[in-house]
């Protein structure tokens, strides 16, 4: 704990900063010689402080190509006395984002790590295998500093596998959310060795699709160094991740120790391991993985999942085929029957999905979103309930108006069996998907068939029998248990990341649509009881009641998204950029200049709760786009303008800045060269953080570079964004570009600007910044920086 305390105790670690280059790199190395000392004659230890420079293209958020200069890596390796041909990586990132002290992102992994390297240190047990602790500083700038090190550095290549540790809330279980590529034996490693698993391959699917607006150094490794690997993150409180009161108090000493103990007990496994000298011939397949509770890892390769899969699918289509077409006499009729069950239940999760769908999109309109933010159980009353309502109330009409006539018990056995075929089909689909998730559908297959087969004749006779329920119950316990335990997993991790996923997403209809697949999940084989018990009256008029009251609640702004409770805050993001823009012409004269205040609330409901406390941010003062320039002539510092509303941001006008370190933007030279291309090369210095935006204009084409691999890749809407970070002392950056033009063009062939991005110094915050800032409510989290913005045409 007290390297947590005193890595946080120097503030926020932008990369640049002295903060981050010098002072947190003297700490680091400071506890490692004091480690060195204390080490046995059983292993060796080597430092290295690495400070690389180079350049790659991404397709994370939207795709962009990133530079980095003279950044930081602490580098150090444990190794047996007689050297190692093999080594397991151990990665952390003691950088933050700019106004956050980084405890939990990613200072905690970086004290596990230095304590697990005091521990084996300290052991007279000796390793098979080296071990390598990278202390990266440049994780927050997407990614940079690991890069630097898995494609530059010399003991890179002696790497067979690695453990990246994260952060995606504050505290908590660390989760493994991904594992690979392939290589199952690292699954195994882990379920073998770790002594409190939390391990998730639906997690893994999940934040691999995308869906969720983050990256880890699994991904560099991964794709640029051709390394399998494990990567764990704390996922508990995520609406604190990323703001000011992400400190080291708020950590539990309970988590650190946990997070230690896992971690440890994997690294000296994997480093004691034959399978990591030979890991490429065990490389082959992926895993099937998920956690009991909390309590074991159960894994299995994935093969053998599908295999599994498709025979109990078969076994159940067996089954209802063999109930349905026997006997043959009321083969067409049991159809009917069966496909009419099917049918109504497709038809009840339509309606309920629409129903529910209406209400989010209503709740969004009236600017009511994010109500249940702060009040978790809001969402459960408000959109829990009324899918509830809906699902009994389509199967209480039907039972009514269609199944009048018919034995109670009769279409309850039918529509068990029809909720067992819509398993069976979903878990036919998503194996034939490859899908590792598809284990949650063969829990919903075979514990349901196995329970029906034990008591098939009670599902005929009238009145639900003791020994019925009973063992209904129980066969259902399992995939009912795991599927709430999964759920409330994923809730966990999702809604905080709602008040941080851009104001283009409506985050009401995201929730309610997870609650309407929850809810229709927990409904599958409980349908049946609808058409089983006598009324659903009482229990439809409660839950109506309980939505109605919910709805005119919220709807009356009495639930209050944010929250600045001391003890469990829940900050609404904004980000504030006080910016001086200066737009040039083909012949370098100033066509436009202008200098504001520019605002972004991270979240779908904008601005519109600060408004009342700085009435001056209000719509007569939102961002215009400037049509003609690259990424609307704004000073992004990552291209997320795709999660962005123009309508839902702010431009308030303020005095011009000039910074002390202003940006130098020069032009080095204008080549002609083959197949009608133009080379322009550039030379810029400025503050450690900058993005470059280019707009080839219509006849034109940005064909190569200097940068990443030479290939250009464009953001979405098609300019092209650069993201550029330096450490200390790093030389001016230079890069070429080259179009292809096809013809002359009286208004250039490209338009190109740069931004400066000062978040930390003298720079950082002007007078009438820090004046707003100050005015901005307590239940926010408000980060503010200076920037320039420049505008040229060649």
């Amino acid at each position: 704990r007290g390297y947590l305390d005193n890595i946080t105790a120097i503030g926020p670690r932008t990369v640049g900063s002295p903060e981050n280059e010098v002072l947190a790199v003297n700490y680091l190395l400071e506890q490692i010689r004091a480690i060195e000392i204390e080490s046995t004659d059983a292993h060796r230890m080597f430092v290295d402080i690495q400070r690389p420079t180079g350049s790659f293209s991404i397709d994370f958020l939207g795709g962009f190509t990133s530079y980095y200069a003279n950044i930081t890596n602490v580098v150090v390796k444990l190794e047996p006395r007689n050297g190692a041909e093999h080594a397991v990586l151990s990665n952390c990132h003691f950088d933050s984002v700019p106004n956050t002290p980084g405890a939990s992102d990613d200072a905690v992994s970086c004290s596990v790590m230095l304590e697990i390297l005091y521990t084996l240190s300290k052991s007279s047990e000796p390793l098979q295998h080296a071990v390598i602790f990278l202390f990266n500083g440049a994780e927050e700038n997407i990614l940079q500093a690991s890069h630097g090190f898995i494609t530059q550095h010399e003991w890179a290549k002696s790497i067979r596998a690695f453990i990246n540790l994260e952060a995606a809330g504050v505290g908590g279980k660390e989760l493994v959310f991904q594992t690979g590529p392939e290589n199952p034996w690292l699954v195994q490693a882990y379920v073998f060795a770790a002594k409190h698993p939390f391990a998730s391959v639906v997690a893994q699917e999940i934040f691999q699709s995308g869906i969720i607006p983050a990256d880890t150094d699994f991904r560099i490794y991964r794709d640029f160094g051709n390394v399998p690997g494990i990567d764990l993150a704390f996922i508990e409180n995520g609406y604190i991740y990323h703001t000011e009161y992400d400190t080291s108090d708020r950590i539990l000493t309970d988590s650190i120790q946990r997070a230690g103990d896992n971690i440890l007990a994997v690294l000296k496994y994997l480093a004691t391991s034959d399978k990591l000298a030979k890991s490429f011939e065990y490389r082959h397949g992926n895993v099937v993985f998920f956690d009991v509770l909390g309590l074991f890892v159960l894994a299995y390769p994935a093969r053998v999942g599908t295999i599994m899969n498709y025979i109990i699918a078969a076994i159940a289509f067996l089954y209802l085929s063999k109930k349905v077409l026997q006997p043959k006499n009321r083969a067409v009729n049991n159809l009917k029957k069966f496909f009419t069950a099917f049918g109504l239940i497709l038809l009840s999760w339509i309606s309920t999905l629409v129903t529910v769908l209406i209400v989010a999109v209503f709740i969004s309109l009236i600017g009511r979103s994010l109500s249940w933010y702060t009040h978790f159980y809001v969402s459960v009353f408000l959109y829990g309930t009324v899918a509830a309502a809906k699902l009994i109330l389509v199967h209480t009409l039907a039972k009514k108006l269609y199944y009048k006539n018919m034995n109670d018990q009769n279409v309850g056995d039918v529509f068990f069996d029809a909720s067992l075929m819509t398993w069976s089909i979903a878990l036919t689909m998503i194996t034939q998907m490859g899908l590792c998730s598809a284990f949650i559908c063969t829990l919903w297959v075979a514990f349901p068939l196995l329970t029906k087969l034990m008591i098939h004749k009670e599902f005929r006779q009238k009145g639900a029998t003791i020994k019925f329920v009973v063992i209904y119950l129980l066969g259902m316990f399992v995939p009912y248990l795991y599927m709430m335990y999964l759920s409330w997993t994923i809730f966990e991790m999702f809604t905080p990341i709602m008040g941080r996923s851009g104001s283009e997403i409506p985050p009401d209809v995201v929730l309610a649509g997870f609650i309407v697949a929850i809810t229709m999940i927990l409904s599958s084989y409980f349908i049946n009881f609808i058409y089983l018990v006598k009324t659903t009256k009482m229990t439809l008029i409660t839950l109506t009641t309980v939505f109605v009251v919910t709805l005119i609640l919220v709807c009356s702004g009495i639930f209050f998204p944010y929250s600045s409770d001391v003890a469990n805050p829940k900050p609404k993001r904004v980000f504030l950029q006080h910016t001086s823009r200066r737009f040039h012409d083909l012949d370098g004269n100033l066509v436009k200049s202008d200098s504001g205040i520019w605002i972004n609330g991270f979240d779908y409901n904008g601005i519109s709760h600060i408004t009342p406390h700085v009435p001056e941010i209000n719509d007569t003062i939102r961002t215009p786009c400037e049509e003609w320039a690259p990424f609307c002539g704004l000073p992004w510092i990552l291209p997320v303008h795709f999660m962005f509303r123009l309508v839902k941001n702010w431009y308030l006008p303020a005095p011009e800045i000039f910074p002390a370190s202003p940006v130098h933007f020069k032009v080095l030279a204008k080549e002609l060269m083959p197949w009608n291309s133009v080379r322009l090369s550039f030379e810029v210095s400025g503050p450690s953080h900058m993005s470059l935006y280019i707009r080839p204009h219509k006849g034109s084409a940005l064909s190569t570079w200097s940068l990443g691999d030479g290939t250009p890749v464009a953001s979405v809407g098609g300019d092209y964004f650069v993201f550029y970070s330096r450490g200390l002392q790093a030389t001016p950056w230079h890069f070429w570009i080259e179009l292809a033009a096809s013809e002359k063009h009286s208004d250039g062939i490209v338009s190109l600007a740069i931004a400066a991005h000062y978040f930390f110094g003298e720079d950082q915050k002007s007078p009438q910044l820090y004046s707003l800032l100050e005015r901005f409510p307590n239940w926010t989290f408000s980060s503010g920086w200076s920037c320039t913005y420049d505008l040229f045409v060649f």
